[in-house]
């Protein structure tokens, strides 16, 4: 029996069994990311030998599993290519989850994948049931190597001519995977630290190409299985319709907004040219929905233009996706719930298909959730901290969307105001509903009485 064989025989008989799927998630989010720091905290990973001590390589690791990209220090100029490639594995594995690694690994040794690893999938997927999960997992296994493998290309192609071509292999590869998993992470510091994209800016195939592979990323596993296997928008569940049609809505959405505040601002795009300001509109409009790459300097946007981008940051991406934010379907429910009540209605429908109340109810409770706790963390960053309010909000909003941009606080945050994005980044990418529902679950109470209802004046 090979090695990899007797791990996998290990972990099938020794892994925890009285643990839900939801749980299992969450823990092991949390042991990836401590492993993740360990790694980063010896001295081998950084550039100039020297340790960067745990709580800042804690900080790293929790930014590139939970796929956000805020960072300490500018990914390039502080890591070495050891710590580069811990960074870019634990983006992978973030990105598409931890039971997509484990999966690849039973597929490879041709297991028989059994009833509790299914459940297991399918919550790391954000999937309803378990029914067809494994051929999702495939899916999603073979698509997200080809899409980055074709995205790596392009990028290669791309920077060989100026670059050489080991740069251009490299950069390439890392930020495919980077942007696919809308992570944000860059290395491109040997140029001009901290500047991210910036010196791309007037480069359409570079910004173009990331946003492809920003979008496909963000629209959710089950929606690529569904478009592959139907072909035809009319055949699509309402999920699935929902999704293409909310996304591109978003998309358009926020580059007209973004062109429209920022058209003048002579600090983004004011000073480009036409093209070039329609481009990055429609690339920060993108790199909102948690991809967290900056073509243009975050921190001298307008007011307005910081506000929206928070809007859009909360919203993310699509559930099951690489993308974090309370999700493109939630706020379109919780959009057809106020519609609804507005007529007089109590059924939320869509496409003539009834919503349940349950999920309302959850839509509901996710975005009050993250509004509440961005709202408190702006508040703590900014007391703590030598930020101002607003930019704190963008702080917080940005960690708690797993986006990655910033309006240059991250590098100024007190300490408590660090561990405070740690713990959004993960709570952000794991989940408001993982997290709260798979914890306490396993104690609910069962209602055995109810008492008598009374009114209240509302409004």
């Amino acid at each position: 029996m090979t090695l990899r064989a007797k791990f996998y025989d290990f972990w099938m008989n020794k892994r925890p069994k009285h643990l839900s799927a939801t749980k299992i998630v969450a823990l092991t989010f949390a042991a990836i990311i401590l492993l993740g720091a360990c790694l980063l905290s010896i001295p081998a990973a950084s550039r100039d030998g020297v340790s960067c001590g745990f709580r800042p390589a804690l900080f790293t690791a929790t930014s590139a599993t939970c796929v956000t990209g805020l960072v300490l220090y500018d990914t390039w100029t502080q890591w070495s290519g050891f710590g580069q490639v811990v960074i870019l594995c634990l983006i992978q594995i973030g990105g598409l989850g931890f039971m997509s690694a484990a999966a690849l690994m039973i597929f490879f040794l041709r297991k028989r994948i059994g009833l509790r690893q299914r459940l297991v999938m399918a919550q790391a997927l954000s999937l309803n049931d378990i029914d067809g999960v494994v051929r999702i997992q495939r899916t999603v296994l073979v698509g997200s190597f080809t899409i980055e493998g074709l995205g790596a290309l392009i990028l290669t192609l791309r920077f060989w001519p100026d670059y050489g071509l080991w740069n251009a292999v490299k950069w390439g590869v890392f930020h495919a995977v980077s942007a696919f998993c809308n992570a944000g992470f860059d290395i491109f510091g040997c140029m001009d630290p901290g500047s991210s994209l910036i010196l791309f800016q007037s480069d359409p195939v570079v910004l173009l190409t990331l946003s492809v592979l920003i979008v496909v990323g963000g629209l959710g596993f089950l929606v690529w299985e569904e478009v592959a296997r139907l072909h035809a928008f009319r055949k699509f569940s309402v999920y699935t319709r929902l999704v293409l049609l909310t996304t591109t809505g978003l998309l358009l959405a926020g580059w007209v907004l973004i062109c429209v505040l920022e058209w003048n601002n002579p600090a983004t795009l004011g000073p480009m040219s036409l093209g070039d300001k329609l481009l990055n509109g429609f690339f920060q409009s993108v790199t909102l929905r948690t991809a967290g790459f900056a073509a243009i300097d975050q921190g001298q946007l307008t007011e307005p233009g910081k506000a929206v981008s928070m809007v859009f940051m909360l919203i993310g991406g699509s559930s099951g996706s690489t993308a974090g934010g309370m999700k493109t379907v939630t706020v379109v429910v919780m959009l057809l719930f106020l519609a609804a009540r507005a007529r007089g209605r109590s059924t939320v429908c869509a496409f003539k298909r009834t919503i349940p109340q349950k999920q309302v109810l959850d839509a509901m409770t996710i975005a009050f959730t993250l509004f509440c706790l961005v709202i408190l963390g702006g508040i703590f960053i900014s007391a703590t901290s030598p930020v101002g309010l607003v930019d704190a909000l963008f702080e917080a909003s940005s960690a708690l969307g797993t986006v990655g941009l910033t309006a240059g606080a991250t590098s100024n945050l007190s300490v408590a105001a660090q561990v405070l994005i740690i713990i959004y980044m993960y709570f952000g990418r794991v989940g408001v509903l993982t997290i709260s529902l798979g914890f306490l679950a396993g104690n609910r109470v069962e209602e055995r009485f109810y008492y008598a209802q009374t009114n209240l004046l509302i409004g």
